[in-house]
């Protein structure tokens, strides 16, 4: 009989140079979130990001179009723009170099008593992005596959999902700092073995727990579920008859940080990770989106409850797992690997630690 899979050594959650590894390679060669559409409506809107250390911005064209650029003069590499705002040109603040919508420079002061000087080859460096139902996304290698072949699937079942997707607008945003790893941040997230002791409120007034159930979808890990039988046990109403999908639970997690999630009543949600500065620091941004005033009510009150509840419950758990992994009395101990699935069973684990393991491992 062959020996258990066991969870990653803790280095992989406590190394400063694996954490380097990370920043350097993997997110580099990830699709990463920039933002939502709707932090774009008119021509010159734009707002700024970073992506694997990289400060970058996504800007709206004249001609409707949203491109994403590295967020540098092509001149002597002053920033062009900070934080957000509309501009009908790209000035930048050190000498004045001007640049249009679509980052082809337009003209600086004296450049023309240069010679040689060609104004037609200089553009400020474009990096990929994909709208993915107006959530927009970025990925640094420009020979990376598309997300319809990282995530394959995913785009129709959102919105089977999420009738109403393509009119949502954000309508609260939640950060939350964790003083863990990401990745410990990550599997909590991708694992409802700890639901049922540790998150009453989800388990009993959101899903259906014995009916859950996470299958790795490309580098997509697919959560499904159903919400409760007495609609009565649910924390806010819905109602199953408003289309097929008003009574399932389902999360879509994007490899490697990233995930849209949807309540019983079509209601979507996103988690957003940012790795911090250290190891054992991330961000994490919960996002709820809306299409009118009764479904911004209902997020506004998940929103609220899910912050109260699930959020502040996982912060315990998983600042818990870091200082563990700092232990020197922890050995990794197997994975739970059930052949059947469901709810108690750590397959989804071991897709993300195999994910993690082909990401790093080359360039220990």
């Amino acid at each position: 009989m062959s020996e258990p899979l066991r969870s990653l050594d803790a280095r992989y959650y406590t190394d400063p140079a694996i954490f380097a590894i990370e920043k350097q390679h993997l997110l580099a060669s990830t699709w990463q979130f920039a933002g939502h559409v709707s932090q774009l409506e008119k021509p010159g809107d734009f707002f700024t990001f970073s992506v694997a250390g990289e400060n970058l911005f996504c800007i709206k064209g004249k001609d409707d179009a949203i491109r994403a650029f590295y967020n540098v003069c092509q001149h002597r590499a002053h920033e062009l723009v900070t934080d957000s705002g509309n501009a009908p040109l790209l000035v930048c603040p050190y000498h004045a170099w001007t640049y249009d919508l679509k980052g082809q420079l337009k003209g600086g002061p004296n450049i023309h008593s240069t010679p040689g000087f060609e104004r037609e080859s200089i553009c400020l460096t474009s990096v990929r992005l994909e709208d993915f139902h107006g959530f927009l996304f970025v990925n640094l290698d420009d020979d990376a596959a598309p997300m319809d072949s990282w995530f394959p699937g995913v785009r129709d079942e959102l919105a089977q999902y999420v009738p109403h997707i393509s009119t949502l607008t954000p309508t609260e945003y939640v950060e939350i700092y964790e003083h863990t790893n990401w990745k410990i941040s990550v599997e909590n997230y991708s694992e409802c073995y700890h639901c049922s002791r540790n998150h009453p409120t989800f388990a009993s007034g959101v899903i259906k727990p014995e009916t859950y159930d996470i299958q790795p979808q490309g580098y997509c890990l697919r959560h499904t579920t159903e919400c409760q039988d007495d609609l009565s046990d649910m924390t806010y109403p819905i109602d199953l008859d408003s289309n097929a999908f008003a009574g399932k639970y389902s999360s879509w997690f994007l490899w490697p940080l990233f995930s849209f999630q949807v309540y019983p009543g079509n209601v979507l949600n996103t988690y957003h990770w940012r790795i911090g500065e250290r190891v054992d620091e991330v961000m994490l941004y919960r996002g709820w989106y809306a299409h009118d005033e009764a479904s911004k009510a209902v997020a506004e009150q998940l929103a609220i409850q899910d912050r109260d509840t699930t959020v502040a419950e996982d912060i315990l758990l998983v600042e818990s797992i870091q200082r563990g992994m700092n232990s020197r009395g922890y050995t990794p101990g197997p994975l739970v690997l059930d052949p059947e699935g469901g709810v108690n069973s750590e397959h989804s684990i071991r897709a993300l630690q195999t994910w993690t393991r082909e990401a790093v491992d080359a360039h220990l």
